[in-house]
């Protein structure tokens, strides 16, 4: 498997510090998650039934015409190289590392992209897969390029897959609106905006006979009961969305800023920044030792990700660690 944020584990053996004692800002989570709500009494006796209720309450959310539950948007990743013949795959890189993983499997040819090329390789790929923002860099494409280059694909039978996980912020630049056109498939996460990545939820939003596809190829009882509840509940709460989507953004901006002050000049999005860090690994190494640890990118767009703190405790910790690095380097 591949290696990702959130591997406490890991840096507690290492480091022989405490859970309670570590600073995780590795995984670009929204540190404030949804309160979930109380639950049903048989939520764990029964099996979970498919819930039209909770596709509903997300395709009003993210304003898709359809769209398929599924256990995080990890499933859909894993699934969807399993649903076409082997084919021409570009994959914009550097990108969330599992896409390529995936479809550089089953018989496929795959190739990793520069973001700034990609328009080159659209009429030579069967497949095209793009984050949207990227991660880990945040960079964005617009929507009616997306949109260009899937009636680009569509016409020869091809994809353009977009993941869309962190476009909670940004739903000006999604296109999920248009997911129900042959050839667009949209990926969305309940892990990171709402904060929820222990719910393994996600929607795929495609063409339906797309869809029925990857329901039967995923099997039965995919999205657990209490999923199901807490999922319908943070979907539906467009209160606590306004407000966090307006919190996320000025802290986003607040990490932009203390990096600059340190003379780190990153980019990203309301739930992490990224940089290309030319001591990436000694940079990784000083945070750890400090307690905080951060996402280190070692190969193909080698940098740092860093995502936000929770509270002033944690910008403190944070900021004092940044500037002991800038006196270090």
């Amino acid at each position: 498997m591949l290696e990702h944020g959130g591997n406490l584990n890991d840096v507690i053996q290492r480091f022989g510090r405490a859970r309670a004692d570590w600073l995780d800002l590795s995984t670009g989570l929204n540190p404030h998650c949804y309160p979930a709500p109380e639950l049903s009494a048989d939520v764990w006796h029964r099996l979970p039934e498919t819930s039209q209720e909770l596709c509903a309450a997300a395709s009003h959310y993210y304003g898709a015409p359809q769209m398929l539950a599924v256990a995080g948007t990890q499933a859909a990743i894993q699934a969807l190289p399993r649903l076409r013949p082997p084919s021409k795959v570009v994959v914009a890189a550097p990108s969330y590392a599992e896409h390529a993983h995936h479809w550089g499997q089953y018989g496929h040819t795959l190739r990793q992209v520069p973001y700034t090329e990609l328009a080159g390789v659209v009429c030579d790929c069967d497949v095209m897969v793009v984050c949207n923002p990227n991660n880990p860099t945040g960079a964005l494409i617009e929507p009616e390029l997306l949109l260009n280059w899937a009636e680009q694909l569509a016409a020869r039978g091809g994809w353009l897959i977009v993941d869309e996980a962190f476009a909670d912020t940004v739903p000006q630049n999604s296109v999920v609106a248009w997911s129900g056109q042959e050839g667009l498939i949209v990926l969305r996460s309940v892990g990171k905006f709402f904060g929820l990545a222990g719910l393994r939820l996600g929607f795929v939003a495609a063409s339906l006979p797309l869809l029925r596809q990857m329901e039967e190829l995923l099997g039965p009882w995919a999205i657990s009961s209490a999923a199901q509840q807490i999922g319908c509940a943070a979907l539906r709460d467009s209160a606590w969305q306004g407000a966090t989507r307006l919190s996320l953004t000025a802290s986003g901006k607040r990490l932009n800023a203390l990096l600059l002050q340190c003379g780190i000049q990153a980019n990203g999005s309301a739930l992490f920044q990224w940089w290309p860090e030319p001591y990436a690994e000694q940079f990784w190494l000083h945070m750890a030792e400090r307690g905080i640890l951060v996402r280190l990118f070692s190969q193909a767009g080698r940098g740092i990700r860093l995502g936000l703190p929770p509270d002033e405790v944690g910008w403190r910790r944070l900021a004092g660690a940044l500037e002991e690095w800038v006196i270090r380097i």
